[in-house]
Order: structure tokens, then C-alpha cells, then sequence
């Protein structure tokens, strides 16, 4: 009976020999397991009168009857107690249990404040966390930004020094070519004694004239010689 994941128990009176859900006697009440606080409808007269045929519950059955003070009613009745009396025990026995059922619904109150209580604080654990980690996120994405900053900045110092070097070293092999090049121009001044050289190599030319003039003067001599014998 019931839906899913709220299953309501018929409690009935049956054969022993009848299967379980099978047929059955007479619908006695019903059983609402799930229910908080449980909730257990019986019609106890009728409850009673088959106790009293000699029926015997289940365990299950025989608790439910127990709680609503029907196996105590059947008990005195089988005593021979009068109505009255066992009016007046079952009424001392429900209120005795129902100063009970406070004590554990107080108790589950308080294993439910616990629960609540432990959920919130998980619950702010977490936005901790999360602030937390929401704040080393944001820190460690400033100082990424800050090295991109500053690797930039050096970058474009290095560029600014490299092109400053860059115009130094022009700048000085400008110069240097410049003063190579002043030199150079009146080299052709300099060379200009070179061109008189062969004009002091004249006396050497003279010398090998005259020695052939040597050799014919005795020559004019010898004729003169013969001349003069003739």
C-alpha cells in the first residue's frame, strides 16, 4: 500500500495457511511506518476480540499492539480485570510512553540541531575556502600581471640599450673612417722627391763615355808616328 518510498502496512487478521498478502480475515487498521512521528490506526476493539479468539500477532504486529497498550488490555482481560481497570492501567501505561516518546523526540530534536549545526558549519567552511582560494587567485593573477609588467619594461630597456649601442658603434666607426680618410689625400705630396731619381744616376752615364776616349788616344798617336817617318 502507500507510494514509492512511503509504503503504508495494512494490519489484518488471516489464516496462518494463507499466503503472506494473500487473503485475509478482516482489515484490522493501519501502519504508517514512515510517518514522523509514526502513526499507528487500529480498531482496538476488534484487535482485542481476536487476541482474545487465541490469535497470535508477529513480532512487528505484536509491537505496534504493545504501544498502544492492546497487549496489556488483552492480558488483564484474560485476568478477569473489570473495564475499569484496565481502562485505568492503559491510560497509566500510554502516558508513561508518551513521557517517553518525548524524551526521544527531544533527543531527535537535538541529533537533528546537531546535524543543522554541523551542516551550516561545513557551509561556511566552504565560502571560507572559496574567499580563500577566490583571494590566492586573484593575488597570483596581480603578480603575473606585475612579471609581464616588469619582462616588458626590461624587454624595452634591452631594445633602448641595444639601439644606443648599436648608434655608439656607428657613431665611432664614422669617426674613424673619417680620420683614415684625411691622411690619404696628401700621400701624392709625399712621393714627389721619388720623381727626381734619375737625374742623379747622370754622372754614372758620363763615366762609360769617356772610357772608350782613352783607348783612341794612343791609336791617333801611332798614325801620327807613321807620318812622320814617311
Amino acid at each position: 500500500m502507500g507510494r514509492k518510498k512511503h509504503p503504508i502496512y495494512a494490519v489484518v487478521a488471516s489464516d496462518t495457511r494463507s499466503p503472506r498478502d494473500g487473503k485475509y480475515i478482516e482489515d484490522l487498521g493501519r501502519y504508517y511506518a514512515v510517518d514522523e512521528p509514526v502513526r499507528v490506526e487500529l480498531q482496538e476493539d476488534r484487535v482485542l476480540y481476536w487476541l482474545e479468539q487465541g490469535a497470535q500477532p508477529t513480532d512487528t504486529v505484536r509491537s505496534l499492539f504493545s504501544r498502544q497498550g492492546l497487549m496489556l488490555a488483552a492480558h488483564m482481560r484474560r485476568k478477569g480485570k473489570s473495564e475499569e481497570e484496565i481502562q485505568t492501567a492503559v491510560q497509566a501505561f500510554l502516558a508513561e510512553r508518551g513521557s517517553k516518546q518525548s524524551v526521544k523526540r527531544t533527543v531527535a530534536d537535538q541529533r537533528r540541531e546537531a546535524l543543522e549545526a554541523e551542516r551550516k558549519e561545513a557551509s561556511k567552511k566552504e565560502a571560507e575556502y572559496a574567499k580563500a582560494r577566490a583571494e590566492a587567485e586573484a593575488k597570483a593573477e596581480a603578480e603575473a600581471e606585475a612579471a609581464r609588467r616588469q619582462a616588458a619594461e626590461e624587454r624595452l630597456k634591452q631594445k633602448e640599450q641595444a639601439a644606443a649601442e648599436a648608434k655608439a658603434a656607428q657613431d665611432a666607426a664614422n669617426a674613424e673612417a673619417s680620420a683614415t680618410e684625411a691622411p690619404a689625400a696628401e700621400a701624392p705630396a709625399a712621393e714627389a722627391p721619388v720623381a727626381e731619381a734619375p737625374a742623379a744616376e747622370a754622372p754614372a752615364a758620363e763615366a762609360v763615355a769617356e772610357e772608350p776616349a782613352a783607348d783612341e788616344a794612343p791609336a791617333a798617336e801611332g798614325e801620327a808616328e807613321e807620318t812622320k817617318e814617311d
